[in-house]
């Protein structure tokens, strides 16, 4: 199994059947990354997407934020980046489905003018791999029908 795999033990089944935050990026210039195009999952349908929150759920991200609740949903392949905008350094990239989500916040609005995007942690680091693949996903990616999703807390950095 890979590593990151390892770290996201709910992703391994969907890999087998073969299916930030605003981060302070002080370093200087950044290339501005596009917008990955969002896939379906193979078989994807809104009615039968299921998303639900989980107790009890420890994730720290790599500046030290703890959470103990998060959205295990259904999810559109996807880069994860920097901060809630299209324009932002792409961190990490989601490859599998499902994933979970640990908040939530406000930022760039997507084209059907939706701005609420999810924090989560990529299957795979893009770039910075200091932040491993942690970052923000457009709320197009989070097969759910409420943005945002009730229950998860917004962000706290926002």
């Amino acid at each position: 199994m890979s590593p990151a795999l390892a770290q996201h033990p709910g992703k391994h089944r969907a890999a087998l059947a073969g299916a930030a935050l605003c981060l302070t990026l002080a370093a200087g210039p950044v290339p501005a990354a596009q917008a990955s195009q969002a896939a379906p999952r193979a078989g994807a349908a809104d009615a039968s997407a299921t998303c639900s929150l989980r107790q009890n759920q420890p994730h720290r991200d790599t500046l030290g934020n703890v959470f103990s609740l998060d959205l295990y949903c259904d999810n559109l392949i996807s880069d994860t980046f920097g901060r809630p905008a299209f324009n932002a350094p792409v961190t990490g990239r989601l490859k599998y489905t499902p994933s979970w989500f640990v908040c939530w916040t406000e930022g760039d609005p997507a084209p059907d003018g939706n701005k609420v995007w999810y924090y989560t942690q990529g299957d795979e680091v893009v770039s910075l791999p200091g932040i491993k693949g942690w970052g923000m996903v457009p709320a197009r990616v989070v097969e759910t029908q409420k943005h945002p999703y009730p229950g998860l807390p917004r962000c706290p950095w926002f």
